[in-house]
């Protein structure tokens, strides 16, 4: 089943936050972690990915730092911040509020919301 864009680009931030609270990750591996995660319903694309990325940086959520590996290849990974933290915990109640909103509007009874 596709997934609608829009409804993924809103929660990017929060799947970003989420996965960067649990480990630190570089891009490619996000990328992965999300598809499987999701079971390949979210297909994060590069040119998606990473603007999303450097404006959560500029936000102060996340940190980037660059590793080389034996092969001196260099990986630039990205940590959650403090301020990230916050960011997370507001982004979590916010979900919390809107799918149980949606729920009551399609569901109601079915979803044991009214």
């Amino acid at each position: 089943m596709a997934i609608d864009k829009g409804l993924m680009a809103g929660s990017n931030v929060f799947m970003l936050l989420s996965l960067l609270e649990e480990k630190e990750y570089y891009g490619y591996e996000i990328i992965k972690e999300i598809e499987r995660r999701s079971k390949d319903i979210f297909q994060l694309k590069e040119g998606t990915l990473y603007p999303v990325l450097h404006r959560m940086e500029n936000d102060g959520y996340i940190q980037s730092y660059i590793v080389k590996s034996e092969t001196q290849r260099s990986r630039k990974y990205y940590k959650i911040t403090s301020l990230g933290l916050k960011q997370l915990k507001a982004e979590q109640k916010q979900w919390v509020e809107f799918t149980g909103s949606v729920k009551r509007v399609i569901g109601g009874a079915k979803y044991g919301c009214i």
